[in-house]
């Protein structure tokens, strides 16, 4: 019965959530990018399924324009696990090491719809 309430506590711990995505974002990626205005990097807003480096009112680092990297679910995991890794030269001098904060960033980076 332990061991099931721990794998169930776990499994729960474990699932994306949104909430917790906004609240790691504003803890550790505000302080250069927002939803809808570019700071230091590039706003957010529409980031899943975009070309990485192709915001035509943000000028990005030469090796994020020559990246041809779409941004996913699964490219945006890699990028917050390593930048550096994923696209050698970026400008980004920052990785988030928690593995569930990279899930709930993820879960909601892909809430945010570019707006018209």
């Amino acid at each position: 019965m332990a061991a099931a309430l721990l794998w169930a506590a776990h499994g729960m711990a474990a699932a994306q959530s949104v909430e917790r995505g906004r609240s790691v974002y504003a803890a550790h990626c505000s302080s250069c990018h927002s939803v809808n205005v570019h700071g230091d990097g590039p706003a957010h807003a529409g980031v899943v399924g975009r070309r990485a480096g192709a915001l035509k009112d943000f000028d990005p680092s030469p090796a994020l324009q020559r990246s041809k990297i779409l941004w996913t679910r699964a490219t945006l995991k890699a990028w917050l696990t390593n930048p550096e890794a994923l696209i050698p030269g970026q400008g980004m001098d920052y990785q988030l090491d928690d593995a569930q904060g990279r899930e709930d960033v993820v879960a909601y980076l892909a809430t945010l719809k570019r707006l018209r």
